[in-house]
């Protein structure tokens, strides 16, 4: 399938009801943005959980979610960072446009994911939130993709929204089966969120 390649998210994406809103259009529970979606709305050919060594942390301050912060990794890789992710198998066009949908840009995109393949990590858009595409390896002979900052936003860590990290909250829980004391274990060890959140939320589950 060398037209296809897998998108891995770790952030609201890892919720199908919420990354479909990048493949058909729409508006994500608790947003404040309505997506165009992908050029091509054909559904994903698979999906699958994975873990990903990147650290996860939370920054920013994104309006579609009120002001809260959002998921990123650091580029450098950690191998004892495991972090959860889901994975779409979807086309190469599909993946450019999520990559423009993300970075809020509706200019000619031209990736070479060789290139990206080869480096691991390419700056595609400069100055933009998720301008760095990273490779993170091949899964039935289709390769891996994500996407983060160019850098470690260490100065910028900002707690998330309850709308948003309840989506991810119920991605983890549909993509992973993680319990409340797994997500709870999972979620209060990365930087921006703090447990009474993850509680807060839980409860509402």
């Amino acid at each position: 399938m060398q037209d296809y390649v897998w998108y891995a998210s770790y952030g609201s994406n890892l919720s199908e009801d919420r990354f479909m809103c990048y493949i058909k259009g729409g508006k994500p529970a608790g947003a404040k943005k309505i997506y165009e979606g992908c050029s091509d709305k054909s559904n994903p050919v698979d999906q699958k959980a994975i873990e990903i060594p990147h650290e996860l942390y939370f920054a920013k301050s994104a309006q579609v979610w009120s002001g809260g912060g959002v998921c990123f990794i650091n580029p450098q890789i950690n191998n004892e960072a495991n972090t959860l992710a889901k994975m779409y198998l979807i086309t190469k066009s599909q993946f450019i446009d999520v990559v423009k949908q993300e970075n809020k840009t509706n200019e000619s995109l031209n990736v070479d994911l060789n290139k990206v393949k080869e480096h691991k990590s390419l700056i595609t858009i400069e100055n933009s939130w998720y301008g760095n595409l990273l490779h993170l390896g091949n899964e039935e002979h289709s390769p891996i993709f994500t996407f983060t900052n160019q850098g470690y936003l260490h100065d910028e860590i900002n707690s998330p929204n309850h709308h948003y990290l309840k989506t991810i909250i119920r991605g983890l829980v549909d993509s992973h089966k993680l319990s409340e004391v797994q997500i709870v274990d999972y979620l209060s060890s990365k930087k921006g969120v703090s447990k009474n959140q993850i509680h807060n939320i839980i409860t509402e589950l």
